[in-house]
């Protein structure tokens, strides 16, 4: 994949890896208002946006994870799997690269990227420690929630591309199996990547102390005792 996003760190070797995958008929610098604010918030980092391997099936100057077209509930779930193996590929050889761990590694997407990367986390819990999803939804109920990696979604609560309600029962589900999730749900804004929910996510990544930390915290705290 092309990588029309990849920036570094200006001086000493990156100590985070933020990878952006963006939507539908998008490009990797189409996620470039996401990228500045991570960048600026990060200095660190080395932020990478692909371009999706293959041509928009509308747009020749677009790009996509996946068609939609012909697509139903069956061949949603089937193309989206199809697209993890080789993203997880990409992902491992990345970090390889630039020498980031998976748990300083943060995935990032929007729309399709999101989709994408929700369901990269399910099939390969771990593969990054925090895991930004904007404007997504799951293909399907989960049955069981990565232990690995964080779970932060956005969505704007007047998006009528993806509904909001796809970011409600992700959080639902993933709750219901103990999984580290949060949902930011940002009023009259549709399906895009809006200042405001990039905003969340800066907040969620400064301030949220994911449950893993605290369990192996109260795991190792001396004196601990259990009932």
């Amino acid at each position: 994949m092309e990588i029309p996003i990849e920036w570094l760190p200006e001086a000493g070797a990156p100590q985070q890896l933020i990878l952006l995958l963006h939507g539908w008929g998008g490009r990797g610098d189409s996620m470039l208002p996401l990228a500045q604010a991570l960048r600026a918030a990060f200095p660190q980092a080395a932020v990478l946006a692909p371009d999706a391997p293959h041509v928009h099936d509308r747009n020749p100057l677009g790009r996509q994870w996946y068609s939609i077209d012909d697509m139903d509930e069956a061949t949603w779930r089937g193309r989206v799997a199809e697209c993890v193996p080789p993203l997880a590929d990409w992902v491992r050889a990345q970090q390889q690269r630039l020498g980031v761990s998976a748990a300083a590694t943060a995935l990032g997407g929007f729309s399709q990227g999101a989709i994408l990367s929700l369901a990269l986390a399910q099939a390969e819990d771990g593969i990054a420690g925090r895991l930004l999803a904007f404007a997504g939804c799951y293909t399907g109920q989960p049955l069981a929630a990565p232990r690995q990696t964080t779970v932060h979604l956005f969505h704007g609560s007047a998006d009528r591309v993806i509904p909001a309600d796809g970011s409600r029962q992700a959080l639902a589900w993933l709750s219901e199996l103990q999984g580290d999730a949060t949902v930011d749900i940002a009023e009259g804004i549709g399906h895009e990547l809006h200042p405001v929910l990039i905003d969340c996510a800066l907040h969620r990544l400064r301030n949220h102390i994911p449950l893993r930390t605290w369990q192996e915290a109260l795991g190792a705290a001396p004196g601990r005792n259990d009932h």
